[in-house]
């Protein structure tokens, strides 16, 4: 029986999907081409809420902190990913995985916590129209935003530091990345105490926003609903709802793998459910809130005109 840091010598095998090789070619595709798409989309998302004026608001403020998370987040496990289904390498190091499972808790906590201030920022909009620019002051809108990546650090920084201290036997991870349900997986003993912890921590982080955020759109609806111009009713809802699929989608899923019970979890339906949030919800997010916005498209319009006439 070893610690956490008894592994700085070994490293570890990360399993990924070598269990279904005829998969493998297949998903190194797949993957390859949701994270060019995940880069383009984010990327430009950021490059145009910097550029046009008309999107210097507080919703494409916070969407571009959004896409900048989405960068990172997926940045942080999709090479390891490529690397581990070409077969060249399947070991980890120590630094580099507890780097990642940092990274992972990091920028997940942080957009659990960035969704809600989006939520808010939708409920000032639609609930308090008349005193938005008053209530998203720009100096308020940073603040949330720092907040959020403060909070989100801070909760990293509690749960890796719970994890190193737990003993392992074994340094064989069945996943494509280092995360926290799988190592609870190779804990020597009884990890209940150090598990209550995290799951408390956890429950705050994921829970809490978003009952907030269903507590949001249910002030957001009834508001919607009393408006009498079809119109805005259908604009209200439009940039409402692409919000709500966003939240629905993490939620869903990270919610699924982080709070239910560790000995109930199945890692080979964890690395599957994971491939959905690395890897397509990062993907999705640009197309579920520009599809449709006529800002965002023009913007972008202007952009390619403005590089056309300077050719």
């Amino acid at each position: 029986m070893g610690s956490f840091n008894a592994s700085l010598d070994k490293g570890f095998i990360l399993v990924g999907f070598s269990d279904w090789p005829q998969l493998e070619l297949i998903l190194f595709i797949y993957v390859l081409i949701f994270y060019s798409l995940t880069l383009f989309g984010n990327t430009t998302i950021i490059v145009l809420s910097h550029l046009d004026l008309r999107l210097h608001t507080p919703m494409y403020f916070f969407l571009s902190h959004l896409s900048f998370l989405d960068l990172c987040y997926t940045t942080s496990t999709v090479p390891q990913l490529l690397i581990n289904i070409e077969g060249h390498d399947q070991t980890i190091t120590y630094g580099r995985c507890v780097a990642q499972l940092f990274s992972v808790l990091a920028l997940g906590s942080t957009e659990s916590m960035l969704l809600v201030v989006m939520a808010f920022d939708r409920y000032a909009a639609v609930c308090r129209p008349l005193l938005y620019t008053t209530i998203m002051h720009p100096l308020l809108c940073q603040a949330l935003a720092i907040s959020s990546w403060v909070a989100g650090l801070v909760n990293s920084l509690i749960q890796t530091g719970l994890m190193m201290a737990m003993p392992l036997c074994r340094y064989r991870l069945n996943h494509f990345f280092c995360e926290m349900p799988v190592f609870l997986k190779l804990a020597c003993k009884d990890t209940a105490g150090t598990e209550a912890k995290m799951f408390v921590a956890r429950a705050i982080i994921l829970v809490f926003p978003a009952t907030l955020i269903l507590g949001s759109y249910a002030h957001i609806a009834r508001a919607v609903l009393k408006v009498k111009s079809i119109s805005g009713r259908r604009k209200a809802f439009g940039t409402c709802g692409s919000h709500l699929l966003v939240v629905s989608m993490f939620y869903g899923s990270t919610i699924y793998t982080y709070l239910q019970p560790n000995d109930s979890y199945s890692e080979n339906e964890g690395k599957f459910v994971a491939l959905f949030y690395t890897i397509v919800t990062p993907m999705l997010n640009p197309l579920i809130y520009t599809l449709r916005n006529k800002d965002v498209k023009g913007a972008l319009w202007k952009v390619l005109g403005r590089g056309t006439d300077s050719r």
